[in-house]
């Protein structure tokens, strides 16, 4: 009978096995068609104008004759939008998950988390709207610009997008660490603020930076909201009030009006190959940190 058993229970976990290994080859199987479809829909641009051209020309006019396609104001844009809201983004987002989880009351607590997790579950547009219509003014009233609808306004709102997710996973990570670790360093005399600086955060480090990818990921892709805030100007920013177009938004405000299969069209799915790319490059980097920090937390502890 214990025989039998045993041999039901292998059986079950190589069923188990193989459905993961399914799962796994079915996503990497469709990851694998998407840069297909991309690179056959993007490559084609590079038969009409140069590499050097369209990733460095300061100029996007798809419609001149003839036509320009550099999208070096593109991805300046993007990467701007991504360093502010990142900047404004994860300082907040890890304070708020230290003070949720290691100073709040358990009351406050179970008042504030819901209300970011929330938070994260408003949609894009929602966002985009309140930046567009409430913020935009301000902004150019309080500051006396030419234009609420810029790369500040884009990055607040990337900003308010990934901070409950920053925060969520945050919290989550710095709760779960071990009560043990915290007494041992209160024990031999350090402070609080020293156990959560010295101690809590090398223990969930690991968690918190996947708390940063996460949160970061769904602002670099992020579409409606720099479509509807970021002001629209293919051009390089002078400053953080200027209006810029990052990728998407182009993608997301041209591929309607793009003959199918034309120039503009293939240089469309270009700019998305460069996005992919610019997000595969950001999800490495952001792994290899968390790889290292996760051996530096483990080392010091």
């Amino acid at each position: 009978m214990e025989y039998i058993t045993g041999i039901n229970r292998q059986i079950k976990e190589r069923m188990i096995r193989i459905f993961f290994f399914f799962v796994a080859l079915t996503s990497t199987t469709i990851l694998v068609f998407i840069m297909y479809f991309l690179l056959t829909e993007g490559l084609p641009i590079f038969n009409e104008i140069s590499v050097k051209e369209f990733f460095f020309g300061h100029y996007w006019y798809p419609t001149d004759d003839p036509p320009d396609f550099g999208i070096f104001p593109l991805i300046i844009a993007s990467i701007a939008v991504t360093v502010v809201s990142a900047v404004i983004s994860i300082p907040l987002g890890v304070f708020t998950a230290l003070y949720l989880a290691e100073v709040a009351s358990a009351g406050l607590r179970r008042w504030i988390k819901p209300v970011v997790e929330l938070l994260a579950a408003l949609p894009s547009v929602v966002i985009g709207f309140f930046g567009m219509v409430i913020v935009a003014p301000f902004l150019q009233e309080a500051l006396n610009i030419a234009t609420g609808l810029n790369l500040f306004n884009a990055s607040l709102m990337l900003a308010f997008m990934s901070i409950p997710t920053i925060c969520s996973i945050s919290e989550d990570a710095i709760y779960s660490v071990p009560a043990e670790l915290k007494e041992a360093s209160l024990a031999l005399g350090a402070t609080h603020c020293e156990t959560i600086f010295r101690v809590i955060v090398p223990a969930s480090i690991s968690g918190i930076c996947t708390a940063v990818i996460l949160g970061m990921s769904r602002a670099i892709g992020e579409t409606m909201v720099v479509l509807m805030v970021a002001g629209g100007a293919a051009m390089v920013p002078g400053s953080i009030f200027d209006p810029v177009r990052p990728m998407p938004a182009s993608i997301a405000a041209e591929m309607a009006e793009a003959p199918f299969r034309g120039e503009h069209y293939h240089a469309l799915f270009a700019t998305g190959i460069v996005l992919f790319v610019f997000t595969l490059i950001f999800n490495l980097f952001a792994d290899y940190i968390a790889n290292r920090y996760r051996q530096v937390g483990a080392s010091t502890l």
